[in-house]
């Protein structure tokens, strides 16, 4: 495993907290394993708590605060560090993906988050959410729009996409919203900013089929997968659960179409979309 990064202990409440835990550990003569025994979890979700890729629960806060004999600072601290703008569910993986050094997504039905335009996210968040006001919709759409601020480095993450078929048939908006959102798609790939593919309904049944899935790499953490259903999600790290999933995204690429004959379908369909919505 590569060294461990050095945190920025003011980059926010997470590195904060991950940045004190790597000290005590180290100060008390701990390894990672030998930390995680006491809080009944593996070494390497220790380690994941250290690198930010996790979020310290107050369970853990305490046990640690016990074990470090550190004085209650992680209780204390650990309520800003899970203040999120995110929903529970997806609030972890958020903060896992804005660290992450790779990220690799199926998208089965919408534009993944970090790709979606700003009419896009405003049509999915009022489908989600029909009756809610729209200073609630604003707040959303700006959350999901922050997400993406990750992309404005030049090379970090990797974030390659397989996109069904279905997300570029299901029109969420109208047809304009799709023409832009998928011709952004299409600018980034212009760009070599992400690698996208399209799965065609061609290629019948996948590995995939229960649901999307995100799996992330990290510099200095084990690696992450996340599943998301209706208003739930799970972050994964079981090592055997991550290579299930690892290899079912390797299948997915491998029956998709090739990056370019995928650009070609997506610029196509956004023509289609931009035609539909002119006089």
């Amino acid at each position: 495993m590569p060294a461990p990064k050095k945190l920025d202990p003011g980059s926010s409440p997470r590195a904060l907290l991950g940045a004190e835990l790597r000290f005590q550990r180290e100060q008390a003569g701990l390894s990672q394993e030998e930390l995680g025994r006491p809080l009944f979890v593996s070494g390497s979700f220790i380690g994941q708590l250290e690198a930010g890729t996790r979020r310290m629960q107050p369970e853990y806060a305490t046990r640690l605060d016990d074990t470090l004999n550190t004085g209650g600072f992680f209780a204390r601290n650990c309520a800003a560090a899970t203040t999120s703008r995110y929903p529970d569910h997806f609030a972890e993986a958020a903060e896992a993906e804005a660290v992450a050094q790779s990220i690799k997504e199926y998208a089965p039905l919408l534009i993944p988050g970090l790709l979606q335009t700003e009419g896009y996210a405003r049509a999915v968040f009022r489908a989600y959410q029909p009756t809610a006001p729209e200073e609630t919709i604003d707040e959303l759409v700006a959350a999901r729009l922050e997400r993406a601020a990750i992309l404005n480095h030049p090379t970090q993450p990797l974030l390659w996409v397989v996109l069904d078929e279905n997300v570029l048939r299901r029109v969420v908006g109208c047809a304009s919203t799709m023409a832009d959102s998928l011709n952004a798609v299409c600018r980034l790939v212009q760009q070599h900013r992400i690698i996208v593919q399209v799965l065609p309904f061609s290629a019948g049944a996948h590995p995939a089929l229960g649901g999307g899935l995100k799996v992330m790499d990290f510099s200095d953490a084990a690696p992450l997968v996340y599943v998301e259903g209706l208003g739930t999600g799970k972050l994964i790290d079981d090592p055997s659960l991550v290579t299930r999933y690892r290899l079912s995204y390797d299948l997915l690429g491998a029956a998709a179409l090739s990056p370019k004959a995928s650009l070609t379908l997506i610029a196509s369909v956004a023509e289609e979309y931009a035609h539909e919505d002119s006089p």
